[in-house]
């Protein structure tokens, strides 16, 4: 089995679920003794949540190749982002590698054409929502893309950098993101990409009455079957 680099912390709370989905997923795989070989580098989010908002995305794209290479040098044989809004600088991460570099919005794109879902509702950072990095990505497997109203994606990024990267589970965040979810259904979207790895934290298929696209579970996965294959 190939070992797998991660790049967490971004934050810990989504970083543990990465951790468990891996090891969890080689135990069905290969029987209950195994586990995973993986290699974390857990940043120091606070560090990049004020990055993100100042807008410097060259001093984190430097900070994340160095911490990629740190992580190939170790022996990590492909590498996970473990964020969705960090994946703007997966080209740069990539490019500074050897070794292959596992896109998260491709997991979910795969998994969306599996279910037949053409068009897609997108909840996440502004960052991820607004900037054309993810969306685009997920264009490019042929599928469509909406994102909620302007103060709802607000709404969205307020309960993400407030409350879930604090571990903060709140019922009535639940349900703002529920009604958002219900209008992206209302406008033809037959499917919700959860494009934070902190949101299924908070909603998971039941809260949903459209297919919800866990894109913490499916990079997870889409991570051990190539370090499987």
């Amino acid at each position: 089995m190939r070992t797998i680099g991660l790049i967490g912390g971004m934050s810990w709370e989504s970083s543990l679920e990465y951790y468990r989905l891996l090891n969890e997923g080689t135990k069905r795989r290969l029987g209950q003794s195994h586990s995973c070989p993986n290699i974390m580098y857990s940043v120091d989010f606070a560090a990049f949540e004020e990055l993100q908002h100042a807008a410097a995305w060259g001093v984190m794209a430097d900070e994340m190749v160095r911490i990629a290479r740190i992580l190939e040098s170790a022996g990590a044989e492909l590498l996970l982002i473990c964020s969705n809004t960090m994946h703007k600088l997966a080209p740069d991460v990539e490019e500074a590698l050897s070794i292959p570099v596992l896109h998260i919005a491709d997991a979910a794109a795969q998994r969306a054409q599996e279910l037949g879902l053409g068009t897609l509702g997108l909840l996440g950072t502004q960052f991820t929502m607004e900037q054309g990095f993810y969306r685009e990505r997920l264009e490019g497997h042929g599928l469509t893309v909406r994102i909620p109203a302007k103060e709802q994606r607000r709404a969205v990024h307020a309960i993400i950098y407030h409350e879930l990267i604090g571990g903060q589970l709140n019922p009535a965040s639940r349900k703002e993101l529920q009604h958002i979810i219900a209008d992206l259904a209302a406008e033809g979207c037959s499917g919700v990409v959860l494009g934070c790895t902190e949101i299924p934290l908070l909603i998971q298929q039941e809260h949903s009455p459209i297919p919800v696209l866990n894109t913490t579970e499916l990079h997870a996965g889409a991570a051990l079957m190539r370090a499987l294959a």
